[in-house]
């Protein structure tokens, strides 16, 4: 009984820190689901250590989103708790969009500005999309310095 309790815990603690009261909005669709995904998903594994709640949040929003899954406004909406930007999560749709499908990266999009237009959204974009051709960003100017030193040095070599 003992485990349960400390697992309840530590899942409650979770919940807490990401911002999610005690996810009351599962409860009420089922309390058995809730007790189990409260448990065993917060208590045991996003309670483990090895990657942060930051990580963890980060992981779970490529999934959600390349599942276009039904939690995925949720955890964009709480994300600022554990201090996710709203950069980050554009990111994090660009990222999984390559992956997953263009339409699905299009859903996230839209999900991610419904929940920064919701009233008591902390989520804003703090830098404008890129409009910089990747030809034109340092990375791209440094390999491209790099290749035209390669051919340089080989026709030297002729």
């Amino acid at each position: 009984m003992k485990d349960n309790a400390e697992r309840r815990a530590r899942a409650l603690r979770t919940y807490k820190i990401m911002g999610w009261g005690e996810n009351s909005i599962v409860k009420q669709i089922d309390e058995e689901l809730w007790e189990i995904l409260t448990d065993v998903m917060f208590g045991d594994i996003w309670s483990r250590p090895g990657l942060s709640l930051r990580d963890r949040e980060l992981v779970t929003l490529g999934v959600l989103i390349a599942d276009k899954a039904e939690g995925m406004k949720l955890h964009m909406r709480n994300a600022h708790h554990l201090g996710i930007t709203a950069d980050e999560i554009r990111e994090v749709v660009f990222q999984v969009m390559y992956y997953a499908g263009q339409s699905k990266g299009l859903y996230a999009m839209r999900r991610l500005k419904e929940v920064m237009a919701e009233p008591e959204s902390k989520l804003k974009f703090k830098r404008a999309a890129s409009k910089t051709p990747l030809a034109k960003t340092p990375a791209a100017k440094k390999s491209a310095t790099k290749k035209s030193a390669t051919k340089k040095s080989a026709a030297k070599k002729k």
